[in-house]
């Protein structure tokens, strides 16, 4: 009789389990409504092209998911923010604003690096891509690109750029233009955008290698000026310019984008609604007209494409950081 029992137990305990195993991603869906906030990781400080993206997206979002909190957690070129998200609970409510830096390029950086871009996230959406630009300070003595390189030959090492991080698009663009034109320029890091461009009007650097939504903020001041733009051809938001390809350099062509991510585990009801969400916000109008007045290009990729453009810019990435021979330091 107690044999008996003992089986009986242990069998009614197996069934529970059986039924209760396929309700537990559906109880994290349940919990996942609409009003509680999900905060956005961004890896740079407050007042960059990221954070205009993400609000853009959160005014869009507001009504069928909740309020999107930007948390910015600058420091150790982003990746505070991505380890973060890392560890953080599979629920939707936290997620990581991923850039082409972070995910494609610091795996060839990094000898140790703590994260795995595919294994440890879920992709959401390639919200957009963006190109980036030459900036220079106004009291440079050039006003065209060959002008500039003809000047910066001159001054041999003693001329140093600013990127936005070490081991960006930003940091490479330099190198690349370096290598294409015979230049000597130091690289200075910054820890994002903004304290870069404080510094770049101000004089303290006279090179900065931009996004080109930053360098037409910049423009505006009056005190700078843009010589040339990134893409494979010229930039509609700065069509008077041309590109490194057009003044001969073929070599030097760059791009990045952000794209959103959840942590793994992030059970599938949440990926889907979270995914919905996001590119039908990529996709509004208004998202659109904000994120092209500030130098972006919505994108909208799934999964599959976004997951693609990794695999083939960590390539990419990594051959050009091979070229340079960089490696990051820890």
């Amino acid at each position: 009789m107690h044999t008996f029992t003992l089986r009986r137990r242990r069998a009614l305990a197996a069934l529970a389990a059986a039924t209760l195993a396929p309700l537990a991603p559906l109880a994290h869906a349940q919990a996942f409504t609409p009003g509680q906030p999900i905060k956005v990781l961004i890896g740079v400080p407050a007042g960059g092209t990221q954070d205009v993206l993400t609000r853009a997206i959160a005014h869009e979002v507001r009504d069928s998911l909740g309020p999107l909190v930007v948390d910015n957690r600058s420091g150790a070129a982003g990746r505070i923010a991505v380890e973060t998200v890392k560890t953080a609970p599979p629920d939707g409510r936290t997620l990581l604003l991923g850039t082409a830096s972070m995910m494609t390029m610091f795996p060839n950086a990094y000898r140790q690096l703590s994260y795995d871009p595919v294994k440890d996230f879920v992709p959401i959406v390639n919200a957009a891509r963006f190109e980036l630009a030459l900036v220079v300070h106004k009291d440079v003595p050039a006003n065209t690109l060959p002008e500039f390189i003809a000047w910066a030959k001159g001054q041999g090492d003693k001329l140093s750029f600013a990127s936005y991080g070490a081991g960006t698009p930003s940091h490479f663009l330099g190198e690349m233009l370096n290598r294409a034109a015979g230049l000597k320029m130091v690289h200075v890091a910054y820890r994002g955008s903004t304290p870069a461009r404080q510094d770049l009007m101000g004089g303290t650097v006279p090179v900065y290698f931009d996004t080109v939504g930053g360098a037409l903020q910049l423009q505006a001041t009056g005190r700078v000026k843009v010589l040339a733009t990134s893409g494979d051809k010229r930039s509609p938001l700065m069509p008077s310019l041309p590109t490194f390809v057009e003044a001969g350099y073929k070599d030097v062509v760059a791009a990045a984008w952000f794209a959103y991510y959840a942590p793994r585990n992030t059970p599938q009801p949440i990926v889907d609604k979270l995914r919905a969400e996001f590119t039908r916000a990529v996709n509004a109008r208004e998202v659109r007209q904000q994120l092209l007045q500030n130098g972006m290009y919505p994108v909208g990729d799934g999964p599959e494409a976004l997951l693609k453009t990794m695999r083939e810019d960590t390539a990419r990435w990594g051959g050009i950081m091979r070229a340079v021979n960089f490696t990051a330091n820890d």
